[in-house]
């Protein structure tokens, strides 16, 4: 469904024991209320933090030469300065800063260069060190970027659970707005949602995708289409379940050139 026609999701969390929500098109229109701040000064990345991995297996060479710098750069594209992200290596570039009830736009397309497949990761709701999600990444939620999944989710660590509206189709669980929610999360031995349709642009084309967070509620919107919408989002410690509805924003490194020419985020 398109974003500026949807009349029924809304996004909404709870203050003071008040459920209060706003539709999504209110998001939209709010110009002018909520100021963008870009996460990209095209100059530097100073204001993220760079972060390598283990290498691909097959490709440990590729550790000889990889550096912070080299995977995490900005270079200039079509006359305009852009981040690239080399994908030679596992990798996290990491917002310094902590975000919540937001509204975050990332414009991306891949490059020529695959080291293994086009994959990557728009990971959001970040907490703990690095390193702790396969070797790599902070614990979080993924809204998936990888060529053909664009706008799944996956969850990064087995704390990180959530309630999502799917369908179960060829043995996958389908995000559709009028299902029956289902929990998720490693104790309940579900990890992947898929989105309820393909609305990623063809391959060098710029794709725009969004993320739209309010409370425990996160919203994966693609080229203007409301693909996926998790609810209920939390961390679980020691059987205790707490909310999770803040965090910093990581992008990854996972086996092909990318480059970013926009990420700008309002907060809600």
């Amino acid at each position: 469904m398109k974003l500026f026609s949807c009349l029924f999701i809304a996004v909404f969390t709870v203050w003071g024991g008040m459920v209060w929500w706003m539709d999504i098109r209110d998001v939209h229109q709010a110009d002018g209320v909520a100021v963008w701040q870009s996460l990209f000064n095209g100059k530097n990345l100073d204001n993220w933090e760079r972060y390598l991995g283990p290498a691909f297996p097959g490709h440990e060479e590729l550790e000889k030469t990889a550096t912070k710098e080299n995977v995490f750069s900005i270079v200039m594209l079509d006359e305009i300065p852009v981040i690239r992200i080399s994908g030679e290596m596992h990798g996290s570039l990491v917002t310094k800063e902590s975000f919540e009830n937001y509204h975050l736009r990332v414009v991306y397309r891949w490059g020529e260069q695959v080291t293994l497949e086009r994959n990557s990761g728009l990971l959001y709701h970040s907490y703990g060190p690095l390193g702790t999600a396969f070797g790599t990444w902070m614990a979080s939620v993924e809204c998936q970027m990888m060529h053909d999944n664009l706008g799944d989710t996956f969850l990064m660590v087995d704390s990180v659970e959530c309630s999502t509206r799917v369908d179960s189709l060829h043995n996958q669980f389908v995000y559709n707005s009028s299902a029956q929610f289902v929990d998720f999360g490693q104790r309940f031995h579900r990890r992947m949602i898929r989105k309820t349709h393909n609305a990623e642009k063809s391959l060098g084309e710029w794709n725009t995708l969004e993320l739209i967070c309010i409370g425990q509620k996160a919203v994966h919107v693609v080229n203007g289409d409301t693909v996926l919408v998790n609810q209920g989002i939390c961390r679980r410690t020691n059987g205790v379940s707490y909310p999770l509805t803040s965090g910093r924003l990581q992008l990854q490194s996972e086996g092909a050139e990318l480059f970013v020419k926009e990420i700008v985020v309002r907060r809600l």
